[in-house]
């Protein structure tokens, strides 16, 4: 019963010092919450909680502060993210559904992350070395011409023209497809490009050419992003709206979204599209950003995360609402991939 007196002390200053940026006195949580307990008692327990540093005075005769420690504890006692009203969750389908491409998609996402959250939204582009080949569809243009047109788990889309030494009729194209298809469908493109440069050498001599030709123009374009890694970022200007306290680290924080580098490593925690990962001051990987806070997930069809966003800010956030944000949003993302 104390401990769970105490977390809700601690709970009421941290929603009351994200809402007013004021430190917060037990007069204040006597006012503003029905804590069943007399002024007295809250003092207690605010000074209990500042003793295991939960919280801190910034000042002499100023109410308390929630630490890094007081926000991870109120965040990991969450019980249950607030889900969205019906009107968020259909303004966010219909806005993601608008978008005609991969790249449109990436933008929108960042655009509403950094709009629901009023932070820096960032959001990694599905990582093409993490994709696996969904399909492969070969057509004949001429008789000696045929477009591959190759499709990845990322919801990226390539198209290249083949030329052949012969010309191949309508048995012969059917068979290079289903060769193909057979040994690159489902796999990871690494392990894809593999059997694929293999596969010459495994086929009827008839449509070993043909076969040949096609996979290696298929290896090289999965190798051409084997390694691209591009991260989206939206809604620096959210960050004018922080006061004092977060002014010294605008800098370095408009420094790291400059680095694509840090950028990654601050979504690097994200491995898994179900769930939210929320990283607080100093348990960032950027010391020069220990007065920020990250809150990411993965996404990508099914349960395969293939890349990650987020957002950073203060430590001073609505943790509830913005990790229902990203949730959110990772999760229609992860729809809109799985149905591309």
């Amino acid at each position: 019963m104390l401990e769970e007196r105490r977390l809700a002390v601690l709970r009421a200053i941290v929603q009351d010092y994200v809402a007013t940026q004021e430190p917060v006195g037990s007069k204040t949580l006597v006012e503003r919450h029905r804590l069943g307990v007399s002024p007295a008692t809250i003092r207690n327990d605010m000074a209990a909680l500042e003793e295991e540093g939960l919280i801190t005075q910034p000042h002499t005769s100023a109410g308390r502060v929630p630490t890094d420690a007081g926000y991870r504890l109120f965040v990991d006692r969450l019980h249950g993210l607030k889900p969205m009203s019906a009107a968020e969750r259909r303004a966010i389908e219909t806005f993601l559904n608008g978008a005609v491409d991969l790249d449109d998609v990436v933008h929108r996402s960042v655009r509403l992350l950094a709009q629901l959250t009023r932070q820096v939204a960032i959001v990694q582009y599905p990582t093409v070395s993490s994709s696996t080949v969904r399909h492969i569809e070969v057509v004949a243009l001429t008789s000696n011409r045929v477009l591959l047109v190759l499709i990845l788990s990322s919801g990226r889309v390539e198209q290249r023209v083949v030329d052949l030494a012969d010309e191949v009729d309508d048995a012969l194209l059917a068979t290079v497809r289903i060769l193909v298809l057979q040994a690159a469908q489902g796999r990871r493109i690494d392990e894809a490009s593999q059997v694929l440069a293999q596969l010459p050498d495994h086929c009827p001599p008839e449509s070993a050419d043909a076969v040949r030709r096609v996979t290696a123009v298929l290896v090289d374009a999965m190798s051409d992003h084997r390694s691209d890694e591009r991260v989206l970022v939206g809604g620096t200007a959210n960050l004018a709206r922080f006061g004092e306290g977060f002014d010294t680290t605008i800098r370095p924080l408009l420094e790291a979204l400059e680095e694509h580098v840090v950028l990654l490593r601050l979504l690097g925690a994200a491995t898994n599209s179900s769930d939210v990962t929320v990283r607080i001051g100093h348990e960032g990987p950027v010391e020069e950003l220990s007065s920020t806070s990250v809150v990411a997930s993965g996404y990508g069809p099914a349960s395969a995360s293939i890349a990650a966003l987020g957002i950073v800010g203060p430590t001073r956030m609505d943790y509830p609402s913005t990790m229902a944000a990203v949730r959110a949003v990772a999760s229609y993302l992860s729809a809109i991939l799985a149905e591309s």
